[in-house]
């Protein structure tokens, strides 16, 4: 059943579009969302319990950030990446994360690196209880930090919005049961971040950067659909 989004009998406050986009991107960048998905806007009004304009913006803002395509009368799937646009986003990972890595070598406080430590022991947990829905966003979320550390916040939300394209890609491409990143490489570069050395912490973001993609198989690709009431609806 769809919701009235004029209504104002909703036992509960209805979600702004930015809480949608946010919901939708996390599912995508831990994989639950899978690439070529349909994002039905009924099932999403059902799943969110919100009106058809206010899902139809959420997909536009999505779409903005490529992680939604819009197709003419055929509606909205999630990315569905080549093998060459793979490509291209690691050439662009590489441009501008080792740059990255530096940045965040050269500002990160005591402040930054206890919240790095937290964040992988985090990463840690997550890999020794084998779960990979938050292992993946966990990874993912790791280069967002480090970003936000280097205090650039363009290149922040550039790498955000490339570690969503990775997810889709690994998704795609990536062997069953492969994550986004290897929590040991992470490590290595928080010690090069603590120990101030710019030069170690870009290389390691070179290697480890290079070990996501030599996991892949640019080869092959699939495609999967998601009971998307199921997925979100117990999150309101």
């Amino acid at each position: 059943m769809l919701v009235d989004e004029t209504s104002s009998e909703s036992a509960s406050p209805e979600l702004t579009e930015a809480q949608i986009v946010d919901q939708i991107f996390d599912a995508v960048i831990d994989q639950r969302l899978p690439p070529g998905a349909k994002l039905s806007e009924s099932a999403l009004c059902e799943a969110f319990g919100v009106g058809r304009m206010r899902i139809r913006r959420s997909l536009l803002l999505l779409a903005s950030r490529e992680v939604v395509d819009l197709r003419s009368n055929r509606g909205a799937f999630v990315s569905s990446p080549t093998a060459e646009q793979a490509r291209e986003i690691f050439e662009s990972r590489l441009m501008i994360e080792p740059n990255v890595a530096v940045l965040a070598a050269e500002r990160a406080n005591e402040t930054d690196l206890a919240m790095l430590r937290a964040h992988l022991e985090k990463e840690h947990q997550a890999h020794r209880s084998d779960n990979r829905h938050e292992a993946i966003r966990l990874s993912g979320q790791f280069h967002v930090v480090l970003a936000s550390i280097a205090a650039n916040s363009v290149m922040e939300r550039m790498i955000k919005e490339l570690v969503t394209r990775t997810s889709l890609i690994i998704g795609i491409f990536g062997a069953p049961g492969t994550a986004n990143c290897r929590d040991d490489d992470h490590s290595l570069i928080l010690e090069a971040l603590r120990t101030g050395n710019g030069e170690a912490a870009s290389r390691l973001m070179t290697e480890h950067l290079g070990h996501i993609q030599a996991n892949l198989d640019l080869s092959r690709g699939r495609k999967n659909n998601v009971d998307l009431v199921r997925l979100f609806g117990d999150q309101r």
